[in-house]
């Protein structure tokens, strides 16, 4: 495939080493450590601007890169604008608005390649937004809200299974980043007063440096996570991660078409404490009983989360309107179908 060099960048940013602490605030460069990296961010608008073992992904030249979206109301009705990708030396804002649907298309290979692992903070309307308006099904993806969750387990904190952590969350945890996300409040409260801020063009500094903030860090706190995860959470961590990929991506072939779910490794299965199969099931419910599935304030919910170790997932405004989406094991995925078809019961 033929490339050109990427634009010259407007704009760098500094990258943590995977071995170095980010600096302590994201508000302002004078703030940043010296010693981390400066990288540029490109702002892609052809296929070409990309690097070329991203296009054409092979077991020669794996990768891990960072990966987000933005978009207005994302999700498979919404508007998908910009996508990111943290490289080692460098950040790409795939920018869908100028491109256009080929731009987005043209990664396919790499979204869908298991040479490329896409490490993202809550997958679920990515993936959706990717499916549906592109017909990309998101694959390898290492998310940190999972991992995070994951190492929670390993060193006994109890939560609910689907009691997940914020990416503001995560970068402030000591542990991990340890940063103050300031300007993302700023971001919000303007995409608050103009929910189509991501579609704006030319892309301002602000929409700049907030996209790439949403990735830039992503590396480091994969390794660092790495380095706490033990085979069996890994392995979780990996079938969830594609569960959640699946998640709002309904299909008429329940997913027949999709990469295989990775398989229970021999190891883990080498005693009779190996891990269970982990499954994704969708319950359709009956038109306008959603609120009596879910319950005053989310009460019903949580009840049944309470007494299954499963994650429930709802459309909620983004849709879609007549579905719960329920992931764990097969006897706690079971289980929390019967709850839920008792609440239809009861109608």
């Amino acid at each position: 495939m033929a490339s050109s060099s990427p634009p010259s960048p407007s704009f760098l940013t500094h990258l943590p080493l995977p071995l170095q602490p980010p600096s302590s605030s994201l508000q302002g460069e004078k703030r940043v450590s010296e010693d981390e990296p400066r990288v540029p961010i490109h702002v892609v608008t052809e296929a070409s601007q990309l690097p070329a073992d991203f296009l054409e992904p092979s077991p020669q030249s794996e990768l891990i890169i960072g990966f987000d979206c933005e978009g207005v109301d994302l999700c498979r009705k919404g508007t998908l604008c910009i996508m990111q990708l943290a490289f080692p030396d460098a950040v790409y804002l795939v920018d869908a608005i100028e491109g256009g649907e080929e731009l987005i298309k043209a990664c396919k290979l790499a979204l869908e390649s298991k040479y490329i692992t896409k490490v993202i903070h809550d997958c679920k309307r990515d993936s959706e937004a990717l499916f549906f308006q592109f017909g990309i099904k998101l694959n390898n993806v290492v998310d940190t809200q999972i991992a995070y969750s994951l190492i929670e387990d390993q060193e006994g904190r109890t939560r609910l299974r689907d009691d997940y952590i914020s990416f503001v969350g995560l970068l402030a945890d000591p542990r991990y980043c340890g940063i103050s996300y300031v300007e993302k409040e700023e971001v919000r409260d303007l995409l608050r007063q103009d929910p189509e801020f991501w579609t704006h063009r030319p892309l301002s500094e602000l929409m700049v440096r907030a996209a790439a903030d949403d990735v830039r860090f992503l590396l480091y706190i994969y390794h660092r996570m790495m380095e706490k995860l033990n085979e069996r959470s890994l392995w979780y961590l990996a079938v969830r991660g594609a569960l959640y990929c699946r998640c709002f991506c309904l299909n008429s072939n329940d997913f027949a078409d999709w990469p295989s779910l990775p398989s229970i490794p021999d190891s883990l299965n080498a005693d009779d404490n190996g891990p269970d199969e982990e499954i994704l099931s969708v319950l359709d419910v009956p038109p306008g009983k959603m609120g009596r599935v879910i319950g005053k304030r989310g009460a019903t919910i949580l009840s049944i989360k309470a007494a299954c170790n499963a994650e429930i997932h709802t459309g909620g405004p983004k849709g879609p309107p007549d579905k719960v989406f329920i992931i764990g094991p097969v006897k706690e995925v079971r289980k929390a179908e019967a709850m839920i078809r008792g609440r239809f019961l009861d109608m």
